[in-house]
């Protein structure tokens, strides 16, 4: 009867309400497209909901609404989407006894997100932590190999490959891959060896782009002579079918050129050859 009398009044219908609302709380929980969720029961991973698939499409993965067990599961969530490592300030000692500082970024991807909570015990800094050493030996074993000038140039990409192939090793540990390592800056030292190496990178795009030039300018006098001679060419078959069309053509060219824009003046006499087509049909 208490119950009864309960439901018959607003207030108990609202507190009701309340009450259901906070169970479905408890038991749902939404998974983004751009998710993955790990359903964590007593610390232990049990499921994973909407796991990343190199295939997969949008609208057709596990995104949506899950069910848990109310104060025994968790919900652990890691990014489907590609992730930045950043390494600021890495020194490095390069090849001929030259010490640069470098940063560098590493892209990634977590595929296995059940194994990441493993080993990150749900701490996600846990694997930049372990991640940034591991890329810092990385860089400084691979291009400690070149001259520091080396680094000036993209002549360095099979030492980052190797980088990257240490980095995805460790990587593979935390359920995670890395696609590339990158340098997004070097600070390197002064000094004439330096001064020279940019001169000689400068000097080289210079002779390029006169090559460039050069190739421009080539092509633009074959289409020119290409075209003046395709003119030419229309003009004979012209002059070949109707002479009379081609003279008057001519006549009027010359006049336009001579007489077009109003600052030449010319004293012939009206029976100059020059005037002839102004003449009834340009007949002598």
């Amino acid at each position: 009867m208490t119950v009864a009398r309960l439901l018959r009044n607003p207030i108990g219908w609202a507190i009701l309400l309340i009450l259901v609302v906070l169970a479905a709380a408890s038991v749902f929980t939404t998974v983004g497209e751009t998710q993955q969720a790990v359903i964590v029961r007593m610390g232990v991973p049990r499921a994973v909901v909407n796991l990343y698939r190199p295939d997969g499409r949008l609208g057709g993965t596990g995104a949506g609404l899950v069910a848990r067990l109310p104060l025994i599961d968790q919900v652990f969530y890691v990014d489907k989407r590609v992730q930045t490592l950043e390494l600021e300030g890495q020194p490095i000692a390069s090849s001929d006894g030259r010490s640069i500082a470098a940063d560098a970024y590493a892209r990634y991807r977590v595929v296995d997100p059940a194994l990441f909570y493993t080993a990150t015990h749900g701490d996600a800094r846990v694997f930049a932590d372990t991640l940034k050493p591991v890329l810092g030996t990385a860089l400084r074993s691979q291009l400690g190999k070149l001259p520091a000038t080396a680094l000036l140039a993209p002549e360095h990409a099979p030492e980052m490959r190797a980088a990257r192939d240490g980095l995805d090793a460790a990587a593979r540990r935390f359920g995670a891959r890395v696609s590339e390592v990158r340098l997004d800056r070097v600070a390197l030292p002064d000094g004439s060896a330096f001064d020279d190496a940019i001169g000689r990178m400068r000097t080289a795009r210079e002779q390029q782009a006169d090559a460039i030039r050069l190739d421009g300018a080539t092509q633009v006098a074959r289409i020119r002579r290409e075209g003046e001679a395709e003119a030419s060419k229309i003009y004979a078959d012209s002059f070949g079918q109707d002479p009379e069309f081609y003279d008057f053509y001519r006549a009027m060219v010359s006049y336009q050129k001579r007489l077009g824009d109003g600052s030449t003046q010319l004293v012939l006499s009206t029976n100059s050859e020059y005037f002839r087509q102004f003449r009834s049909g340009g007949k002598p």
